[in-house]
Order: structure tokens, then C-alpha cells, then sequence
């Protein structure tokens, strides 16, 4: 089938079972086209929380698809490929986070929303790129943090509220790569463009740090998760962009703002468990309801307590 009949199949079929499909920033953009909400975490968390629907399909990753099963206890929230993971949220295991926190019994334990379901069990409270200063800034500041697992997002925390974190050493591979070589080949090649950099993004030095609302060597610079990021450019009024996160945001950016220009800080920043998810998946999804993401109850009671805290935030 193309890829016209295949979005059209899955548009019907989606009508007809009255299901909600959830499509993350950095999916492919013809997955995005036939999703009824795109964003990134956060945005996604609340769209399966307040929706009406009761069958979800999640395109996204694995632990994207656990969040919404938490959340949504009487739905049934299905990922079109069970191998959809995620480096990042593999850094780390409930097992080693129970060890870390036996070390400091007193602290308050943040898990980025890249993490499993059973590693938020484990947590007072998770977080997203997008809210990550604001629940920082609502714990009260005599309290230790473990901050788990992302160590780039972690330490920028860290200079933005002047609060000392406790850091778990994991990563995103594909922000990770991004380094301060790729900044300055782009500013070299794109003397007019706006900088926009994703926290989990390796190159998140001192530098960095200081200009996180400012400049870099003159130019306009801002660190944001991908929503920022697109409200900072319709916001804009540049013409260029560099973008510094998986380019599967360029797509979306461009469609909300046809008379702009937008570049990738690294042009294979591709994240292949995103891709994993295609058309014909989402419709086989559909039609043979699978892949069912299910969660413990046990671990879900408590993981769901640390999400709730962080919708509260906002």
C-alpha cells in the first residue's frame, strides 16, 4: 500500500474502534500525520490521562507506552513495536536505584521520565525536560536529591537552580554525541541562525550553562525540551534555527512555521527505536490490537503517585 492508503486505513479503522493515537516529537512525519496529538512527554502523559478514549496506540517508545498504562489504569494502551526502547531509560535498573538510595536514606529521589515504570516506583517524583527546573524548585532545598539518569539534563539542573544534585552517570546516545565541535561548525556555517539545544545534549558545558537564556559568541542560544522548543520559534522573529535534538522535530517545526529555516545540529542525531515505529505497524496495531503495555499493579500504585506529582507541577 502507499503511504496515502495506508493513513487513510488507519484513519478509518481508528474512527471506527474510537481509538486515540499518540505520536511523539521524533516519530517519522508520515506517523505524526495520522496521530491525534503530537508532543513530547509531558504533552503526551496528559493527552492519555484526560482522553475519553479507552483504546490507546502509543508511537513512541517503550517506556512512553508504560507511563500512559500508568496513568490510564482502564485503558488499554497498545505499542506497535514491543522493541521500541530506549537507551537512556536502560541506563539504569530499580535494582541499582534502591542500592543508590540505601546511600542517602534522606533524599529525595527525581526520575526523568526516560526511565521504566519500576524505577519511578522507586521515586518521590518524576520529571520531563519540559518541568524538570520547576520540580527541582519544589522540593524543599535542605533536602538531598538523587537525580536519575540523565547526567547532562542533571547537571544543567544543577546550574540553573544552584541546587547540588546527586547524578546517576547515564545518557541518551543520540544527544549525547552532540558536542561542542558540532556548536561551532554550525555557528561557522550558519552565521544568521538562532540556537536551540536539547539538556540531555552532550555539549551542556559551563559555557553552555551561562548562556542558557542568552548568547553564545553573539548569537541568540536556548536550552528547551522540544515543545520549548517550538514555542521559542513561533515565538522567534529569526528566520534560521539550528536545532540541537533528534531530528525527527525538524519535520513538526517546519510544518508550524513554513516561512522559517531549520537545520540539525548533527544531522544523523536519529534515534532508531523511534523509527521502528511506521505506518504499517500503526495499522497492524489497529487491526490486531497488539502490543498490549501493561504494568504491575503493585509497581503501578507507586509510580503512578510520582507522575501525579509532577502533572500537579505542571
Amino acid at each position: 500500500m502507499t503511504v496515502a492508503q495506508l493513513q487513510e486505513n488507519i484513519t478509518k479503522l481508528k474512527q471506527a474502534k474510537g481509538a486515540l493515537i499518540l505520536a511523539h516529537n521524533y516519530q517519522l512525519p508520515e506517523v505524526q500525520q495520522v496521530a491525534d496529538v503530537v508532543g513530547d512527554s509531558l504533552a503526551l502523559a496528559r493527552a492519555a490521562a484526560e482522553s475519553s478514549a479507552e483504546l490507546v496506540i502509543f508511537c513512541g517508545v517503550h517506556f512512553m507506552a508504560e507511563t500512559a498504562a500508568v496513568l490510564c489504569p482502564g485503558k488499554r494502551v497498545l505499542l506497535p513495536d514491543p522493541e521500541a526502547g530506549c537507551s537512556l531509560a536502560d541506563s539504569i535498573t530499580p535494582e541499582q536505584l534502591r542500592a543508590w538510595r540505601a546511600q542517602h536514606p534522606e533524599a529525595v529521589v527525581v526520575a526523568y521520565i526516560n526511565t521504566s515504570a519500576a524505577v519511578k516506583a522507586e521515586s518521590d517524583w518524576v520529571c520531563t525536560s519540559a518541568n524538570a527546573r520547576a520540580v527541582i524548585e519544589a522540593i524543599p532545598p535542605e533536602r538531598d536529591i538523587l537525580f536519575v539518569p540523565d547526567m547532562f539534563l542533571g547537571a544543567w539542573l544543577q546550574a540553573q537552580t544552584g541546587r547540588r544534585l546527586h547524578l546517576w552517570m547515564g545518557e541518551c546516545h543520540v544527544h549525547a554525541a552532540m558536542r561542542p565541535q558540532d556548536i561551532q561548525a554550525a555557528l561557522a556555517e550558519h552565521p544568521q541562525a538562532e540556537f536551540l539545544i536539547h539538556p540531555e545534549c552532550g555539549c551542556m558545558s559551563a559555557t553552555l550553562y551561562a548562556c542558557s537564556t542568552g548568547e553564545l559568541n553573539g548569537r541568540r542560544l536556548a536550552i528547551a525540551s522540544t515543545d520549548g522548543m517550538l514555542r521559542y520559534v513561533r515565538r522567534s522573529a529569526a528566520a534560521e534555527f539550528v536545532i540541537g535534538t533528534e531530528v525527527g522535530l525538524l519535520y513538526r517545526l517546519q510544518q508550524e512555521n513554513p516561512g522559517k529555516r531549520f537545520y540539525p545540529l548533527r544531522p544523523d542525531a536519529i534515534c532508531p527505536y523511534m523509527k521502528r515505529i511506521t505506518l504499517e505497524k500503526v495499522l497492524r496495531s489497529l487491526q490486531q490490537e497488539v502490543y498490549h503495555v501493561t504494568v504491575p499493579q503493585e509497581i503501578a500504585q507507586r509510580a503512578r503517585k510520582a507522575l501525579q506529582r509532577m502533572l500537579q507541577v505542571g
